[in-house]
């Protein structure tokens, strides 16, 4: 397809962005970072440039889900990268997350986004779990050898999630659940399900976290779910009757729940907005590269002005946006107080600004950019639903507020 040596020298681009004029320079993703960071963005970005781009367009039309090409990011330590070392993570920090997910964006904005809500999982059995539970966990899902998804929404609560349904009634030495979750990446494919359910009253206090495993009976899925992007991740309900979990499955104490899957998502809110940064950046040298080559009343599109103008903005907002993220991934490595309202911010921010841009760099091609012949086109759709997902931006906006108008 056409789009493919396009995005191949946009990737080519991203591994040596010093190299060229102008724009490369101006928005280095690696501006900023130690050696040791600079050094597994590379890898990063490599892997992305030749084991993901060329694929993507295949992967979203006929909806793959690419197990073994993650299993080849999980031996570089993309599986499991801020889990601890003892169960087979990297032990990286936020930031270098944060890096890592930005640049794997570049090749599928689709893939890198399932791969972040897995991280986010494979973290919380780390940090929540006891001995036994990380030891048991954490080692088959850091290698990749299975898949992990995080279940919140309920068909009935999206952005209300602390008044979720799904029940599970403590019988002895088990748990038996019943209800459903909804939208769940990876859903039917992966291995391992956390899960959000209520096992006492209502509202967040009620609500504890399970691990469930694929083959449990009682556990089901619904229809594979058609979307405008995202495709080569599947998305499923999840449905739980008369399921039989063990205590031994429950991350922390009864009532913890809803905190566990709180401060997953501060951390799943910075991994989403990097993947956004990553589609937003090579759509922004895709954009260049189609300015720069496309002739219109005899001379390039490049010398438009206003077309210079927009593209100007866009890099502009695309650096706003990863310092945003950057930010708030070292409050959230720091332990600070005000991490968990940065992360909202840099996740409103970030994924509002990036499809701003990805949009921008689809008008600018044209009616070539309404063609699935062109990569571009990809990324507005994948990353769309940024917007949405790791809590709306609607309750970003929410969280901020409140911060700012607290007591």
């Amino acid at each position: 397809m056409a789009w493919r040596g396009a995005l191949r020298v946009a990737a080519a681009r991203l591994l040596r962005p010093g190299r060229r004029r102008g724009i490369a320079s101006c928005v280095d993703p690696s501006a900023g970072l130690t050696e040791e960071q600079k050094e597994f963005q590379k890898v990063a970005l490599d892997f992305a440039a030749k084991e993901m781009a060329p694929h993507m367009a295949e992967w979203d039309e006929k909806e793959i889900f690419p197990v073994e090409t993650m299993r080849k990011a999980a031996q570089l330590g993309f599986g499991g990268i801020y889990v601890k070392p003892d169960v087979g993570g990297s032990g990286l920090s936020r930031l270098d997350t944060s890096i890592i997910f930005e640049a794997l964006s570049t090749g599928c904005t689709s893939t890198t986004a399932y791969m972040s809500i897995h991280n986010m999982c494979v973290w919380m059995i780390d940090t929540f779990g006891n001995e036994e539970q990380r030891h048991r966990f954490c080692p088959s899902l850091c290698s990749m050898e299975k898949f992990a998804s995080y279940c919140l929404t309920e068909p009935g609560s999206g952005s209300d999630a602390a008044s979720l349904l799904t029940s599970a009634q403590r019988k002895g030495d088990t748990y038996v659940l019943n209800g459903s979750k909804a939208f769940i990446s990876g859903g039917g494919d992966t291995d391992v399900y956390v899960v959000m359910c209520r096992t006492g009253g209502p509202g967040p206090k009620g609500i504890s976290c399970l691990v469930l495993e694929k083959g449990t009976p009682g556990l089901s899925f619904g229809k594979k779910e058609k979307k405008v992007g995202w495709n080569s991740q599947p998305t499923r309900a999840v449905i739980f009757e008369d399921c039989v979990v063990p205590v031994g499955n429950r991350l922390g104490a009864e009532g913890q729940g809803f905190s566990i899957a709180m401060k997953g998502l501060n951390g799943g809110r910075i991994n989403i907005a990097s993947c956004s940064l990553g589609a937003a950046h090579a759509s922004v040298l895709l954009a260049q590269e189609h300015l720069t080559v496309r002739k219109q009343f005899g001379e390039p599109l490049a010398n438009n002005q206003y077309l210079r103008f927009g593209l100007a903005e866009m890099a502009t907002r695309l650096v706003a946006a990863r310092l945003m993220v950057r930010n708030a991934a070292r409050a959230l490595q720091e332990g600070r107080e005000d991490a968990a309202v940065l992360c909202s911010m840099a996740k409103l921010f970030a994924t509002d600004e990036c499809f701003a841009i990805c949009n921008q760099a689809l008008q600018m091609h044209g009616g070539y950019g309404y063609l699935k012949d062109y990569a571009v086109q990809q990324f507005v759709r994948d990353i769309r639903v940024h917007q949405i997902l790791e809590g709306t931006n609607e309750v970003m906006r929410m969280i901020v507020a409140r911060n700012l108008l607290q007591g």
